[in-house]
């Protein structure tokens, strides 16, 4: 598999909005949002909100689910500098298990949920399986980190045990 030029990877269960738009692209200087999520790549309507806040950055988006984003991110074009963003943990670390190389993972919202409790930072709560899933990516070689925003703290070397 040719390696795609991924300039950045976030995990957000908000997937593409305006953070991701104002701040996030223009940082990584991205060119290309891949959303891998299977929810968002049969859903018109998340596809069409997700595709106004890119427009608004002047970046071109795709929507996969994660085997397609699997089986055919190694085809981008060398012009393609890719923001990859996944909903959960466990898409993002398929994608890298594959075979995707990713050097370093962001870790965006993550919302509360039952059996979820808050990890490190306000907007970030997990369970045991998010862990596992983020200790698996870290295991690859991939730095992993959570930072919300480009402007604020980075919390860095993660207790993911």
């Amino acid at each position: 598999m040719s390696q795609p030029d991924i300039v950045f990877a976030r995990i957000d269960n908000r997937l593409v909005h305006g953070q991701v738009g104002s701040s996030w692209v223009g940082a990584a200087k991205a060119n290309l949002v891949v959303v891998a999520d299977d929810e968002a790549a049969a859903d018109p309507l998340q596809q069409s909100l997700m595709k106004m806040t890119t427009d608004a950055a002047g970046v071109g988006i795709r929507f996969f689910s994660v085997q397609k984003t699997i089986d055919i991110i190694g085809k981008a074009s060398p012009k393609q500098h890719i923001f990859l963003i996944t909903r959960t943990p466990a898409a993002m670390r398929a994608i890298i298990e594959s075979g995707v190389a990713v050097k370093e993972v962001n870790i965006g919202n993550l919302h509360a949920g039952d059996g979820k409790r808050n990890f490190v930072e306000k907007h970030v709560y997990v369970d045991d399986q998010d862990l596992a899933d983020l200790a698996a990516i870290r295991a690859t070689g991939a730095k992993v980190y959570i930072q919300i925003l480009p402007t604020e703290r980075k919390y860095e070397n993660l207790a993911l045990s």
